[in-house]
């Protein structure tokens, strides 16, 4: 096998790269605008503590909600701040079925942000690949994946996942399922919008041309470079899920009542909010309201630090 040869000095031609540069200087500009902004930092704190908080729960919480033996029908709907008959201090109040607020709000938070990481996780990798499927095969795949992302972006959200859940009955797994169907067209038409932009690049044509295999194309050189503005999406559609988890949870097609979820935890005191009870809907209320926020604030300042016109 010969090696090919430059025709004026008779040195071995160099193969070109196919891997653009990467940009160092621009990614300390992103990661400096992040950093500028307080908003962001306080965000990214209450966050944080939210997921740590939520990850200790079962050490932290003061009450187990699954365990049915340790609730007690006497304490129910004590106000903030009450004390059980055994001592045991409700900072938060209690249920109508004498569960602990505090420790319902902890195990809420980890099945909203368990649904809402899944959902999203699931749909990016589904509509990632599919997207590039479209991008860089066209013909018929491109016509057939995107008529089909059309046909699911035409109907509202939550009545597919109403239908959805009404035929798979509920649970988590069947809830992240529904979102997951309702999801993943939106990475895919966002994906493959910014991989037909760098698949007219120079470095995709040297990569075509030597020979490289579709496959390798697609996911070593093109999925890389499309990953910022999925993961923004992805930031933001996380809150999505959650906020679809605990309206179909309210609606009584989500979670099992069995399952401490934040929806389900607003809608058994929805009935008793009128009545002066109010802790049993307001707390869960309050606590998904700052996790959407802080989620929220932390996608939208990573839209605005990665966009290229900034």
């Amino acid at each position: 096998m010969t090696t090919p040869h430059s025709a004026s000095t008779g040195q071995p031609a160099a193969i070109p790269t196919v891997k653009p540069l990467q940009n160092t200087p621009q990614r300390q500009k992103i990661l400096k605008r992040l950093h500028s902004r307080p908003s962001t930092k306080r965000s990214l704190i209450v966050l944080f503590l939210l997921i740590a908080t939520v990850l200790v729960a079962p050490y932290f919480a003061p009450q187990d909600p699954y365990d049915l033996l340790a609730l007690d029908i006497m304490d129910g709907r004590l106000p903030p701040g009450s004390e059980s008959f055994n001592g045991m201090t409700y900072w938060l109040g209690t249920d109508a079925q004498g569960r602990d607020m505090l420790s319902a709000i902890l195990y809420g938070l980890r099945i909203s942000l368990f649904v809402g990481l899944g959902a999203v996780v699931l749909s990016a990798i589904i509509g990632m690949l599919l997207g590039l499927l479209a991008a860089y095969h066209g013909s018929w795949v491109d016509t057939l994946i995107m008529r089909t992302v059309d046909f699911i972006l035409g109907f509202p959200t939550i009545l597919v996942a109403l239908v959805l859940l009404s035929v798979l009955g509920r649970g988590i797994d069947k809830v992240i399922i529904a979102l997951v169907i309702v999801q993943w067209a939106h990475y895919a038409r966002i994906m493959r919008g910014r991989a037909l932009q760098e698949r007219r690049k120079e470095y995709i044509e040297a990569a075509m041309n030597l020979g490289f295999s579709p496959w390798r194309i697609m996911f070593k050189h093109l999925m890389p470079n499309c990953f910022g503005p999925i993961m923004v999406f992805g930031t933001i559609q996380i809150a999505t899920a959650i906020v679809l988890e605990a309206t179909l949870s309210f609606l009584g097609v989500g979670v099992p009542i069995t399952e401490p979820s934040l929806g389900l935890l607003i809608a058994s005191g929805f009935e008793y909010l009128l009545s002066g009870d109010y802790w049993i809907s307001i707390f869960p209320g309050l606590a998904l309201l700052f996790l959407i926020l802080s989620i929220n604030i932390v996608g939208d300042r990573l839209r605005e630090s990665l966009d290229p016109r900034r």
